[in-house]
């Protein structure tokens, strides 16, 4: 099941980067795509929808955005406009359109994804209000999706796929209840136009119901599996379902226990795409497992590429590898760091055959990791760090911990290739005066320093964590004001994820400052006085007096080894960036008499994220 899903009219506005099944040019693109994975046994559908009110009329060609009823969607936030008899009529037959291009295309069927789209607004009382009839009872509600199954089987005849994603309970007191989404669920059945359905409960107005829909980490799996079994055993019909099921022991539940005919694991292919291929071989322990962190979603949902946090090879398989080829010789490959990017250039370094010796200056791996999971509903990040480590120990990799690399200690090893991956540490350098009275969000993750009093937290980051560190107090009960001097709150932070914490702050009565800065911190008895200024203004803004005043501002490179090892490489240091970007190997030499290549990755480098950590011992190692 590709597209997740292509638009069928030119006015459903591409918001999440969708494909334009609308258009004939899309239909030798799918169908090599289709002829590649029959080749393999697989069969291939497309999901198709019409948006409706979830898109933006400011994208495209800047045409109005469509719904059955002029409501507006938060999550969007366009002001539909209500759809004519000439604007139905019309996309009945894009819709038909559209599924002819891909039987064209030899598709084997294809999906109407009908929750929180056009379809669903036509079924929903929550945003159907219409007098005509397309409004009001059951029958006239789903007048549109019954004319468009139509139009769609008079198309592609009766051996093509054809399924519904949709709802059956809404669990929203204006939206449909479980007994009218049981009852459409049979109606669609009784129509004898559909082979399937695809079952979902909840609603996706805005985020925090969407999360519902599609739990991120630290929520229940799988929690609206029975449900799907539920209607299934009502309408006793073949039926799809996916909810965060990202393990295959639960998929396996489903398929035995008579729940599910059918099950979807979007997020845990997208973090392994060779599922299938590993239980078949016997090899279910080494596949990398899905942590919910719901990175992928969360950029789909601001229209970037789908990337996994912890493979950063899905979506990128046109220069970086899922499966690792062997290198023609083995080298010996010595990381400094076992954090997200050094564990991942050190499992991709074995992977390749070579001798690898990972120092790691603590007790344990996983670097930032290991702050991260000091959020309890974040735990399943060390998913992370356990996987690779595991595949370290299968392939015989070298660990040793408690063992600072210094120059002396790695030269003494007489390595081929050296990456420096030792990680960053707290920066501060957001406030002008007064910053040493300050802890970073290290120290409170870490332990190191307990939240206490009232706390004043400056985020300049605006990623997850200056957020972590604030649900770690106020979690707590710590009275808690944030500062931020973004014109939006984290900006960094998806929708999807931006929800726990939002529920955290607004239960614990956070407050929240944007658009400031703090400029000073001073001594204010045995207190804190912060000094707030406006970017705006380019003036003071206010003070606030607290007990603890916290700082989440990035991190600086713990550089020292690789400018040590420097001079001493055959590359000093030197990156071919168009070489990295294209997925070639690194073949610079600036230094003859140099033993070693020498590489930096991670926060080493700059402070950025888990997933740009691990792509760099990806796309480094790979090659090595």
């Amino acid at each position: 099941m590709t597209a997740g899903s292509a638009v069928v009219s030119r006015d459903s506005a591409p918001a999440f980067g969708n494909l334009h099944v609308y258009r004939d040019e899309i239909v030798p693109l799918m169908k090599r795509l289709a002829d590649e994975c029959h080749e393999h046994g697989a069969a291939v559908m497309i999901q198709i929808t019409h948006l409706g009110r979830r898109t933006n009329w400011n994208k495209s060609d800047w045409l109005p955005v469509l719904a059955p009823s002029p409501i507006r969607e938060p999550a969007h936030r366009a002001f539909p406009k209500e759809m004519e008899d000439w604007d139905i009529a019309r996309i009945v037959k894009d819709y038909a359109a559209a599924a002819e291009r891909m039987k064209a295309a030899g598709l084997d069927g294809v999906e109407i994804e009908c929750q929180g789209h056009l379809a669903d607004g036509f079924w929903s009382p929550a945003t159907n209000e219409r007098g005509d009839e397309y409004g009001g009872d059951l029958t006239n509600r789903l007048r549109f999706i019954m004319q468009v199954l139509a139009a769609i089987r008079e198309k592609v005849g009766p051996d093509f796929i054809l399924g519904c994603r949709l709802t059956a309970d809404e669990d929203w007191d204006k939206g449909l209840s479980r007994e009218e989404g049981l009852g459409i669920c049979q109606r669609l059945k009784n129509s004898g136009l559909i082979d399937y359905l695809n079952v979902l409960r909840g609603h996706i107005e805005h985020d925090a119901a969407l999360v519902k829909v599609i739990p991120i980490m630290g929520m229940k799996s799988a929690p609206h599996l029975d449900f799907a079994g539920e209607v299934r055993a009502a309408t006793k019909f073949p039926v799809f379902h996916a909810a965060r099921i990202n393990d295959v022991a639960t998929a396996r539940h489903a398929i035995a226990e008579g729940k599910l005919d059918m099950v979807g694991m979007t997020r845990a292919h997208i973090a392994d795409p060779h599922i299938v291929k590993k239980i078949m071989e016997g090899r279910e322990q080494d596949i990398r497992p899905c942590v919910g962190a719901t990175y992928c979603l969360d950029r789909i949902y601001e229209g970037h590429e789908a990337l996994c946090i912890h493979n950063p090879a899905t979506s990128r398989e046109a220069t970086m590898p899922h499966v690792i080829a062997k290198a023609s010789k083995a080298k010996h490959v010595v990381i400094a760091g076992g954090g997200p990017a050094g564990l991942e250039a050190a499992r991709v370094a074995a992977e390749r055959g070579h001798n690898v010796t990972l120092l790691e200056a603590a007790n344990q791996l996983g670097g930032q990791i290991r702050l991260a999971i000091q959020v309890k509903r974040r735990a399943e990040m060390i998913g992370i760090v356990d996987w690779r480590v595991s595949q370290l120990e299968k392939l015989g990799a070298g660990i040793r911990f408690n063992t600072i690399a210094d120059g002396e200690t790695v030269l003494a090893l007489e390595p081929d290739i050296v990456v420096a991956a030792t990680g960053g540490l707290p920066a501060n350098r957001a406030i002008d005066s007064g910053a040493d009275l300050a802890v970073s969000a290290w120290d409170i993750l870490s332990g190191d320093v307990k939240p206490a009093g009232e706390v004043l937290l400056f985020d300049d980051n605006g990623a997850h964590p200056g957020m972590a560190a604030a649900e770690f107090i106020a979690e707590r009960g710590v009275p808690l004001e944030i500062v931020s001097p973004e014109r939006f709150f984290a900006p960094d932070m998806g929708g999807l994820n931006l929800v726990p914490y939002m529920k955290i702050m607004t239960k614990r009565s956070v407050r929240i400052t944007t658009m400031t800065r703090i400029r000073a911190l001073e001594r204010h008895g045995n207190r804190i006085k912060a000094t707030l200024w406006s970017p705006y203004t380019q003036a003071d803004c206010g003070e606030r007096i607290a007990d603890q005043v916290v700082v989440e501002n990035g991190t600086l490179p713990l550089a020292d080894l690789y400018f040590e090892l420097k001079p001493y490489s055959k590359n000093l240091g030197e990156v071919d960036y168009g070489a990295l970007i294209a997925g070639r190997p690194q073949e610079l030499v600036r230094n003859p008499q140099g033993k070693f290549r020498l590489y930096r990755i991670g926060d080493a480098v700059a402070s950025r994220n888990i997933h740009a950590a691990i792509y760099d011992g990806l796309r480094y190692a790979k090659d090595f």
